[in-house]
């Protein structure tokens, strides 16, 4: 089995995940935050919903400045439009890591500010680290958003305190 398709295994699982919980988001909540440090949950749910463009990132460049980078901007309008960016970035992420060689993906990837390295490491690696962790962790963040506000948590390995799977 290649790379590609081992990633694609976990790929397919994590966006699911990922759609279930960004279709809880609650649109008359967006600027709730459960601390003065934290995001607002429109502006976190917005931010995950378009972090597969890292991924992409990481699949179609040798490196990324992020000095040099426009971040995309993180402005929750409807849950309607964070489904849509978020399919529409998924599917692209899944073609280029469904298209990539072993070889690719074992080559190195780096992640830079300016003159700072913060990651230069294999494809494979960072996809996983920098891509995959980065989402789960800040859709985990989003699963104590609704928590907070007394909104369903979606079960996403297993049942949830609200949805038990039939156990």
């Amino acid at each position: 089995m290649t790379t590609a398709a081992i990633l694609l295994q976990d790929f397919d699982v994590e966006m699911q995940n990922t759609r279930t919980t960004l279709e809880r988001i609650p649109e008359d909540r967006s600027d709730f935050k459960p601390h003065i440090k934290s995001m607002p949950c429109g502006r976190l749910a917005a931010h995950v919903s378009q972090l597969p463009r890292f991924g992409i990132s990481i699949l179609t460049t040798d490196e990324l400045n992020m000095a040099n980078w426009s971040f995309p901007k993180l402005v929750f309008e409807s849950r309607e439009k964070l489904l849509a960016d978020f399919d529409a970035l998924a599917a692209e992420a899944r073609s280029h890591l469904a298209a990539a060689p072993d070889d690719y993906m074992q080559k190195n990837w780096k992640l830079a500010w300016g003159d700072k390295v913060i990651a230069d490491a294999p494809r494979s690696l960072l996809y996983r680290t920098m891509f995959f962790n980065h989402l789960i962790h800040h859709r985990a963040q989003l699963g104590v958003y609704l928590r907070l506000n007394d909104l369903p948590v979606p079960p996403l390995y297993g049942p949830s305190a609200d949805d038990t799977l039939g156990f």
